[in-house]
């Protein structure tokens, strides 16, 4: 089965063509990373207007790229939650007529969903059961995937997002947008032991992420810095700041997988990427006898190849849509 997908979540406008869920045919991104470094973040006005420019010529690209005319398309998959809601529109409305005018089913994705739909084409021997640690700008979530389409959330964040937490830190210690990855480079050169910092814990839920205090402690001490003039060492500072969030990462991701006796664990979304996090999970896969996944980097941030695998799952399951279709900016995985 032939499916493009198609994703406007955020500040990437990216289509794709996937065989069977699990093989990449072709795969396009419009970033605009270059014009919200202006801003020092994604400004959502200027994401819809972008989005609206490229989807057409984007779409038109990865069907080219794929060598599949529309003709030969089997169904159209869309990201439709969660995300900026004037970004998701685009891409929706986008989706629904073409699915209408080519009289091909629509079949609606959840993002978050996509991401973690990312390891079965980097892995195409994954399947479900299994855990998966799902990590963005946006969102950090412990995931069990029962099935491909059955998911139940055994810990979020409750305030910030790692992916948020490392880009306002990086702010604030003077690094450029998108913070997160720069902060990441910088921290390889660091020592992270040099600065004490907080491992924030949610009482009552073990499982559940706060790092809005994390965040807080790294910006008190940038300003105790400079009050007493005192210089604050950038690589280790990094370097520090990205073990605590690791550190609060891959604790309760293990005590998730202690708790429900998973043997397969799965990270996915663009802080799957970061260099730490990759090293500790493999690590803790180790010596605990468990299998990791991770995405190729390529596929750890916003595409439309997990979408269009996702939306194969979907679409077995019978989940498909019509031109009722909307965007929602906050929808659960589940």
């Amino acid at each position: 089965m032939i499916i493009l997908g198609i994703e406007s979540s955020c500040d990437e406008t990216a289509a794709a063509v996937v065989e069977d869920g699990r093989k990449v045919l072709s795969s396009v991104i419009a970033s605009q990373v270059e014009e919200h470094k202006l801003y020092g973040g994604v400004v959502p006005e200027i994401a819809s207007r972008r989005h609206s420019e490229a989807i057409a010529g984007v779409v038109r690209q990865a069907l080219a790229d794929s060598g599949k005319p529309l003709s030969q398309i089997d169904a159209v998959a869309v990201t439709y939650a969660p995300g900026l809601i004037g970004a998701l529109l685009v891409g929706v409305n986008f989706a629904k007529g073409l699915a209408l005018s080519a009289g091909l089913p629509l079949i609606p994705v959840h993002h978050l969903r996509g991401h973690i739909a990312s390891n079965y084409l980097t892995s195409p021997e994954l399947e479900p059961p299994f855990l998966c640690l799902v990590v963005s700008g946006g969102h950090s979530h412990i995931i069990e995937v029962k099935s491909y389409t059955q998911l139940r959330v055994l810990g979020k964040t409750r305030d910030d997002a790692a992916g948020e937490a490392f880009d306002k830190a990086a702010r604030a210690m003077g690094i450029p947008y998108p913070g997160g990855v720069e902060m990441d480079r910088i921290a390889e050169a660091g020592n992270d032991r040099a600065y004490q910092l907080p491992r924030p814990r949610v009482d009552g839920a073990p499982l559940d992420f706060s790092f809005s205090g994390l965040k807080t402690a790294v910006i008190n001490l940038l300003h105790n810095a400079g009050q007493k003039g005192t210089e604050v060492n950038l690589p280790d500072l990094c370097a520090s700041y990205r073990r605590a969030v690791v550190d609060c990462l891959t604790e309760n991701f293990l005590k998730a997988a202690e708790q429900t006796g998973t043997q397969k664990l799965v990270a996915a979304g663009g802080v799957s990427a970061n260099r730490l996090l990759r090293r500790n999970l493999q690590e803790l896969c180790a010596k605990s006898g468990r299998k990791l996944y991770v995405p190729e980097l390529s596929l750890c941030g916003d595409n439309a190849a997990m979408i269009a695998s996702q939306g194969y799952y979907e679409y077995l399951a019978g989940n498909t849509a019509g031109m009722e279709l909307n965007a929602c900016a906050q929808r659960s995985i589940e």
